[in-house]
């Protein structure tokens, strides 16, 4: 239960942050969809950049394994997004990860954008999705907000120096991850149900 209580305190105790986090996030995943249905050229190409880089070809090849499909999701959200564009950052720059998922938000927000028909019935089941796992993004910026808060003024944390202050924001940043990692297994099963079995009814296929 520690793991749960621990997290829960952190928040409780800088819930102000928390909620600032939250709104940056998602309204960051508004701003891009509203570039999107103002710029429908935006969108197409930022879909199309997204199916040149390789990446249609990476759901192709796991699409026809559901293990193997949630696996690569659980993959992707934690390997290959947060912790080079979230953790690492903030473990070098203050604050820096916020700043850069803020943007590869904006981006997500984009090529999310219900900007057909189709789009916008796949969106419907997707939401919860996207609750899901910007929860657990969340989380982690939450803890890289922590991090940098007590690397810059380790006294907010009753640290002495920089140094403890830094270890200090580490290990919350280290607490907050348990959740979060929860959380992107949660959303990687509801993934794979979503596009197993929500989407295909919806869409009529």
């Amino acid at each position: 239960m520690d793991l749960i209580r621990r997290p829960l305190a952190i928040i409780r105790a800088d819930l102000r942050a928390y909620l600032w986090i939250n709104a940056l996030t998602y309204g960051a995943v508004l701003l891009g969809m509203a570039l999107a249905a103002a710029f429908p050229d935006l969108h197409a190409a930022r879909t199309s950049s997204f199916i040149d880089g390789g990446n249609s070809a990476l759901i192709e090849a796991v699409i026809g394994n559901p293990w193997l499909f949630g696996a690569t999701i659980l993959g992707v959200n934690v390997i290959a997004t947060t912790l080079p564009l979230i953790v690492l950052p903030s473990l070098a720059v203050p604050f820096a990860g916020l700043a850069v998922f803020t943007v590869k938000t904006i981006d997500i927000g984009i090529m999310l954008a219900p900007v057909d028909r189709t789009a916008a019935l796949t969106l419907i089941p997707h939401s919860l999705t996207l609750l899901i796992e910007f929860q657990a993004y969340i989380l982690v910026m939450f803890g890289a907000y922590l991090l940098g808060r007590t690397w810059l003024r380790p006294a907010s944390e009753g640290a002495a120096t920089r140094r403890s202050g830094y270890f200090r924001g580490l290990s919350h940043l280290g607490r907050l991850a348990v959740p979060a990692l929860a959380l992107f297994v949660i959303g990687a099963v509801y993934e794979v149900a979503e596009i197993y079995f929500l989407v295909p009814p919806i869409l009529g296929l």
